[in-house]
């Protein structure tokens, strides 16, 4: 036996290669040779104690290039022991045996096999076993979709994923194309085609665990700019720079944040889009000449986009070459030595390393320097180059498109594409294409959404509210519930982004919808953005872990079976758990089944409920809320109401502080936002715990922020919420008493409130240096009433009484029952004293308020709606 000693394995073990001026973390894929052993025509690599390298090759020549999917391979030598006779081989480590019988042919059932697992779980893996446990990935687009069922009548047929209830994966990489080892590394085909490249790693149910074990052979998962998770406006519409700019001018004026701004197609001259080209593509869709009848001043458009604090892209095509009639043309085509005889296209091909260098020198990086932000790169066209055979156009243009701004240095890269295969998490993100717009639409996106986290592809985008009608059915404009609903799971999505086809029905705005519809549209957009540092502190956990912002429920809750069986239900985040509306509201209610999981309570956080974990259980929500849950005692960082967009640093920090008896805390992540500083450990980490006596005092401890990068805030401004909580009874900062202010104070002192509405206090902090500590101490009153799901039915008693009042039809006022209980959350902004009375009042009189309804004159159809919106 020959035992080679471990050493840990470090994650960030990343070794740089020479000749980069860039930032991109450069790859190592020639292994450790002391985890390589040969033997004859294979050749095994000892990644790590779950993980190995298996190559047969015909000629014995093995390659050490890296593959479209796989960049690393050099990593400390993990604890593995070698057996080694004339006939056998036997390779083990802690978590499998190998077994290889010496042989000249490709690996099989008669020559290989790999034991894995302990106990009653031990199992037998063998090249070519399939793996019936596959929990499934994700798929290039939903174009066509209606649900999961496409254009051809056919369901969606997901690509497997990572991770499979069988505890393995064996990635077959053996028909990969290679990467050069040039300064920007370019595809090549492997020398010997006649080969064997698989990777097995074997997991049980750490689900996590394989994830990461991905990232380390495979690359991280790059953070997006922070502003990428804001709100996106996107439109199939030949806007004008007049129109947007007035587009814009709204959102201002309703109020309503923005960051991105999506340009589609018609910003360049299209030619009628009614023929065919030379390429048998759509005449038109490929272009980049301006519009001037539209942007006459493209220049100035962009200058104007800039100053308004906001991030553009601009939809390509780029499958038809440069037409001859591109201004562009005659650069182009002496760069690239074109004869131009006849005025001939300069033909596509994402694999002509030429091309692509022309493409971008000549076209995309002027306009990037004109004000584009990044690129909407929209291949609907031949799935393969014509260069190289089964070389993914879609795969090969993200590379492209993704590593040339990396290349550049100039911001945070990011591209705005599809899916293209394994490998393809490090150059996110993506849109998942046109879906029919129907409830069925809707249902499908949140399973597609988390389950391509299996794939580490956990920046999916969609055109929420979806693209076009299925025009078998006659529809006069959207339905305000269906988008309202698509807004909420979409601002509980990886990014979120509106768009529609160019059709003068779908009216997307939210200043173009109905007054209610309009007003929760706006909430979900700016609830969307107090979310924000919370959800950029999973982009970073993502790109520590490889575990997406958007995760299945099985990755926490293995052994569970409803962890399986609820395929729409799923994390946001390590706190956070949804399960969205996707069916119509029957009777002002939507009912949605939900699991929660057992190991804690979960706190509603539209009702203010907080429910046992354990249980499955069918809840009833209005238009204006939604099924989102907090993990009991979790501390969430957010935004306040404030933000307008995310180019600049949010001065003001929300802390939530949600219920619970556990201790728990979280650790804030911050960086510049927009530049690759943070590959290098440029980025701030406050840390804020929270703490509960055996009397029920809770004490928020924010950390001094520890680390640097450039543009950090010295000062911010705090908010700790308690939500679902008791009237606070003593609250002290720094051992200091703070007043109550029921204004919230002026925002130079320290103070504290009670919102009565959602019971929740608010402790105020103005200037805190965070390089210092702050301690806040909060004792509530006495426990002497029940709140628990009290902030939901006062929202319903309302919309109760608000319809009652509606069709009344008396000059008399409403009962006082109903109209003083109604008013509980402003009796208690007036008498915070009588806190625990004003509850008990208000729970005994909800109970009473159904009756009183009854012996009112109103209609009973009034009656009957307004006993069901609180029963």
């Amino acid at each position: 036996m020959e035992n080679i000693k471990k050493t840990v394995l470090i994650i960030s073990l990343l070794v740089f290669c020479t000749g980069s001026v860039f930032s991109q973390e450069k790859w190592n894929p020639k292994a450790n040779p002391e985890s390589v052993i040969t033997v004859g025509n294979a050749r095994f690599t000892v990644l790590a104690k779950d993980m190995v390298r298996m190559e047969w090759d015909s000629t014995g020549q093995f390659t050490d290039n890296a593959s479209l999917c796989m960049v690393n391979r050099y990593f400390p030598v993990p604890e593995f022991k070698k057996h080694e006779t004339s006939h056998k081989l036997i390779i083990e480590t802690v978590c499998f045996k190998l077994v290889y019988k010496k042989s000249k042919g490709k690996f099989s059932t008669d020559n290989l096999e790999i034991l894995y697992g302990q106990g009653k779980n031990k199992k037998v893996w063998y090249p070519g076993l399939e793996n019936k446990g596959n929990l499934k990935g994700t798929y290039r687009t939903l174009d066509g979709c209606k649900g999961n069922i496409m254009r051809d009548g056919k369901p969606l047929p997901l690509e497997d994923g990572l991770l499979s209830t069988e505890g393995w994966t064996c990635i077959n990489d053996s028909h990969s194309y290679l990467f050069d080892d040039s300064d920007w590394n370019w595809v090549i085909p492997r020398k010997n085609k006649n080969v064997q490249d698989l990777y097995f790693i074997c997991y049980g149910k750490d689900y996590k665990k394989a994830l990461h074990d991905f990232t380390l052979i495979a690359g991280k998962v790059p953070i997006p700019p922070e502003y990428a998770f804001g709100y996106w406006w996107s439109r199939y519409w030949n806007y004008s720079d007049d129109e947007l700019r007035d587009l814009v001018g709204n959102f201002h004026y309703y109020h309503i944040p923005l960051d991105v701004l999506v340009v589609d197609m018609d910003w360049h001259k299209t030619k009628g889009l009614d023929k065919q080209d030379e390429f048998g593509q759509v005449a038109g869709w490929t272009g980049y000449t301006w519009e001037k009848s539209l942007f006459p001043q493209p220049g100035s458009f962009l200058k104007w986009v800039r100053g308004q604090n906001l991030n553009v892209t601009f939809n390509i095509h780029p499958a038809s070459g440069i037409p001859s009639d591109e201004a562009q043309y005659p650069e182009f085509a002496n760069r690239m030595n074109f004869d131009t005889t006849g005025h001939k296209p300069i033909p596509f091909e994402a694999a002509d390393k030429r091309y692509m260098k022309t493409l971008f020198d000549v076209i995309m990086h002027p306009m990037q320097k004109a004000g584009v932000s990044f690129w909407w790169l929209d291949w609907q066209q031949w799935p393969y180059s014509r260069k190289y055979d089964n070389l993914s156009n879609t795969w090969w243009l993200n590379y492209c498109f993704f590593t040339d701004m990396e290349r550049q240095g100039v911001q945070r890269p990011m591209l705005y594409h599809r899916w293209g295969g394994l490998g393809n998490h490090r150059y996110e993100i993506g849109f998942s294409g046109d879906v029919v717009i129907d409830w069925a639409s809707l249902a499908y996106q949140p399973y597609f959404t988390s389950t391509a986290s299996n794939v580490l592809y956990g920046y999916w985008s969609h055109d929420l509210g979806g693209h076009y009608f299925d025009n078998s059915v006659k529809h006069t404009g959207i339905d305000p519930e269906l988008y309202v609903r698509w807004m909420q799971f979409g601002a509980l999505s990886p990014i979120f982004r509106t768009h529609s086809s160019k059709d003068a029905r779908i009216k997307k705005e939210v200043w173009n919808l109905p007054y209610e519809e309009s007003r929760i549209l706006a909430n979900t957009i700016k609830f969307r953005y107090s979310l924000v540092p919370y959800i950029y502190t999973m982009a970073k956990k993502d790109y520590d872990t490889g575990i997406s912002l958007c995760r299945p429920m099985y990755y926490d809750y293995p052994d569970s079976a409803q962890a399986y069986d609820m395929k729409n239900e799923y994390m946001f985040g390590d706190d956070l758990l949804v399960s969205p509306v996707t069916t119509p509201a029957v009777n002002d209610f939507s009912n949605v089944k939900i699991w929660l999981p057992g190991g804690n309570d979960w706190y509603e956080w539209s009702t203010g409920t907080l429910l046992d974990g354990g249980q499955m259980v069918t809840r009833k929500f209005l238009l204006s809320e939604y099924p989102l849950y907090v993990k009991a005692g979790s501390v969430i960082p957010m935004y306040g109401n404030d933000v307008n967009n995310l180019e600049h640093p949010v001065k003001n920090l929300v802390i939530g502080v949600f219920p619970g008896k556990n201790d728990s805390g979280f650790s804030l992540y911050e960086d510049s936002g927009n530049d690759e500083g943070y590959k290098k450990g440029e980025y701030g980490i406050t840390r804020i715990n929270k703490t509960i006596t055996d009397d029920g005092v809770v004490k928020v401890e924010i950390m001094p922020r520890k680390g640097t990068y450039p543009g950090m805030l010295d000062k911010r401004n705090l908010e700790i919420r308690f939500y679902g909580a008791y009237m606070p009874a003593k609250v002290s900062v720094n051992g200091k008493a703070v007043p109550f202010d029921s204004t919230g104070g002026s925002g130079n002192k320290a103070c504290w409130k009670y919102s009565g509405g959602t019971l929740t206090a608010h402790v105020y902090l103005p200037d805190v240096s965070c390089g210092d500590k702050a301690d806040v101490v909060v004792k509530f009153v006495s426990a002497d009433a029940d709140i628990n799901g009290v902030p939901g039915k006062m929202t319903r008693l309302k919309k109760s009484t608000s319809y009652l009042k509606n069709h009344w039809n008396k000059w008399d006022a409403l009962p006082a029952v109903i109209s003083l209980t109604d008013q509980t959350d402003i009796l208690i902004h007036y008498h915070p004293e009588e806190f625990n009375d004003l509850i008990n009042s208000f729970n005994k009189n909800y109970l009473l308020i159904p009756d009183t309804i009854k012996t009112t004159p109103a209609s009973k159809t009034t009656i009957d709606k307004c006993i069901n919106l609180i029963k």
